[in-house]
């Protein structure tokens, strides 16, 4: 079984993108051997609201049992804790906030309350470094990059915070990793859609260097190519059982403990 925790539903603002509906969600899952996908839903990371697009996807989510719903909160605005809790009390396996798509300063105290409150209620916090590379954007996509000292901020800011990164690189992670204390390493997830593998094996590196359990399988797909993250684990001949880790056993523990 493959737990893929990077997976979007919707359409793009900045470019025509193919394959996003759930039936073209679906059928690339069954083409690449992807048994449960965490979905988020696309368009409302950029809406003022993006808990707008939560309803959407929990009844996208319950008619398709292989999507998991990872919800979107907005800290700022009023009513968010509902947001959270609503997201606990639906089993979710974590809620999203994208700081940077948001205007929010990503160690400001919104942010640092979501993260207190998703802590109180064990709900893991995930966030992409980046959808798209900088030279592929549209001049309207004005958003950064999440910074490396955000994350370090935003971890040590709660002692039972959990946070899963996607979208990062290998030199992101080590500048997290090794600026952090072993027990805020053990509290953050790194999905693997935008690490490079051979020639370059960078995964090879982080997983020999950090250890499997940091690692979740995630294709970033419709934006990204899903083949890409099976191909990186084809190549890199891990010993099987941290593949297995990578591939569903990270992913299956962090949701049950959500």
């Amino acid at each position: 079984m493959t737990i893929d925790v990077n997976v979007f539903l919707g359409s793009y603002p900045f470019r025509r993108v193919p394959g996003t509906s759930s039936d073209a969600v679906l059928a690339a899952m069954d083409r690449i051997g992807i048994e449960t996908a965490w979905v988020s839903h696309l368009p409302s990371l950029f809406w003022k609201d993006p808990a707008e697009g939560n309803d959407w996807l929990f009844h996208e989510t319950k008619r398709v049992p292989r999507f998991l719903p990872v919800p979107a909160v907005q800290p700022e605005l009023a009513h968010w804790e509902d947001v959270v809790a609503e997201a606990a009390s639906r089993k979710a396996p974590a809620i999203r906030c994208d700081p940077q798509y948001a205007a929010l300063n990503p160690l400001g105290a919104p942010m640092l309350q979501l993260l207190a409150v998703a802590a109180e209620l064990s709900v893991p916090v995930l966030m992409a470094v980046r959808l798209e590379d900088m030279r592929q954007r549209h001049p309207n996509d004005v958003a950064g990059d999440l910074p490396a000292a955000a994350v370090r901020g935003l971890i040590r800011s709660h002692p039972r915070a959990r946070l899963i990164i996607t979208h990062a690189d290998r030199g992101f992670i080590e500048e997290v990793h090794f600026g952090s204390t072993p027990e805020e390493q053990a509290r953050i997830w790194w999905d693997i859609c935008w690490i490079w593998g051979p020639p370059e094996d960078h995964l090879a590196t982080l997983v020999h260097t950090i250890g499997a359990d940091r690692f979740l399988f995630g294709t970033g797909m419709p934006l990204r190519i899903p083949e890409n993250s099976v191909a990186k684990l084809d190549l890199s001949g891990f010993a099987p059982e941290a593949r297995r880790a990578i591939e569903a056993g990270n992913a299956a523990k962090l949701g049950a403990r959500a």
